[in-house]
């Protein structure tokens, strides 16, 4: 079995214990495989004062245009508790032809068939006109401060030039073959704070109370339909993750209350426009009631897509033909760190199935494995042809 099998890759990966925002030796090692394989490496190490270290990966193979990326990630979830897996989620076992470790399908095994492809297409083709890279971070399942957010700058300022990338992740709800995300919708968190005035609860007439005022402005931006979605998106959602109220007594009605919510947004809006509306509707209310009123905003990233061009196509085919499954086009699902590379490149995510990704027992089957690399090999052939 070739050093560059997808199969034994993907198992080296897993085992190392790469649990966000620990590297654990993954970016090395896989700097350490693409260097035998004739890239040119960059460990790129990123900090800032309110998280801890990453360690991120260019590579590159090649001086000419086109580039063609890979982009993916070796940092994952924490397995959760221990004895609910019925493997140790970082020593990799195969069972019923499925490899099952903590990654295996979001998303070393990814990582591992783009290498086994890269391997495979350049013993046919040592020498082709174009470059191939890949861009691997660290830091994808935690805060994404210091992980393809800073490696997509550093390749700015470096006028590193990438003409297309394929993003790994784990695309398919089902079976292979069956989703290939062009777009993402976008993400804006909130903490909204009202405060009144406390006071006794046999006094409600000397107070102010800011739950009454909370409760109106929730159900008042809960009843606001944002959009209907439109060919590309679903409907934009707001929803509710929290509410807050630091009082665990009943004779006293607090002084403040607190309201976390999320906005999954599709193109027909920005992350300015939404912040401005919501900002308006809290003023208003606030102003109505007597209360003050704070939001603090964080925006995750902006909803993007990616309009079908020659290369998607190309690679919709190449799916079909393997999997003999006709992908459809989806922007569905959370957001990923294709949000950072669409800044410069065009892109689309594809990967394995993610019915397991972030599970007890995760895993990827083997044949899904082999096909994949396929696919990525296909892929690689016919864009540098």
């Amino acid at each position: 079995m070739s050093k560059y099998n997808e199969l034994t890759i993907a198992k080296k990966l897993i085992k190392f214990p790469s649990i966000t925002p620990m590297d654990a030796g993954a970016i090395g090692y896989l700097s350490k495989q693409l260097r035998q394989l004739g890239f040119t490496c960059k460990i790129l190490e990123f900090t800032d004062k309110k998280s801890k270290p990453i360690k991120n990966l260019y590579a590159r193979l090649g001086t000419k245009s086109p580039n063609l990326c890979y982009a993916g990630h070796t940092d994952v979830v924490p397995p959760g508790n221990l004895k609910d897996w019925t493997v140790s989620p970082f020593r990799p076992i195969i069972k019923n032809n499925y490899l099952i470790g903590r990654g295996a399908n979001d998303m070393k095994s990814s990582i591992a068939c783009f290498i086994s492809a890269v391997d495979k297409f350049l013993k046919k083709r040592a020498k082709f006109k174009g470059s191939i890279s890949f861009l691997i971070t660290g830091d994808e399942e935690g805060l994404a401060i210091n992980g393809t957010k800073k490696v997509v700058d550093y390749l700015k300022k470096k006028k590193e030039k990438i003409d297309f990338c394929i993003v790994g992740e784990p695309t398919n709800p089902k079976k292979l073959g069956e989703m290939i995300k062009i777009g993402r919708r976008g993400s804006l968190s909130g903490l909204i704070k009202i405060s009144g005035v406390q006071g006794h609860v046999a006094y409600p007439h000397l107070v102010n109370n800011p739950i009454n005022t909370l409760i109106d402005i929730c159900k008042k931006l809960k009843e606001k339909k944002l959009d209907n979605g439109n060919k590309s998106f679903q409907p934009s959602n707001l929803e509710f993750t929290s509410i807050n109220v630091d009082n665990e007594v009943t004779n006293v009605i607090p002084g403040s209350a607190k309201a976390q919510f999320n906005i999954r947004f599709n193109n027909l809006h920005n992350s300015r426009s939404l912040k401005k509306k919501i900002s308006s509707l809290v003023k208003k209310m606030s102003k109505k009631n007597k209360c003050k009123f704070k939001i603090d905003f964080h925006v995750s990233g902006e909803s993007f897509l990616t309009e079908p061009n020659e290369t998607i196509y190309m690679v919709k085919k190449i799916i079909k033909k393997i999997t003999r499954l006709t992908p459809r086009f989806s922007t569905t699902g959370g957001t990923s760190d294709a949000r950072f590379i669409r800044k410069i490149s065009p892109c689309l995510e594809f990967g394995l199935v993610n019915k397991t990704m972030h599970k007890i027992d995760e895993c990827v089957s083997l044949k899904d494995l082999k096909n994949l690399t396929k696919i990525y090999q296909n892929i690689l052939e016919d864009y540098f042809r």
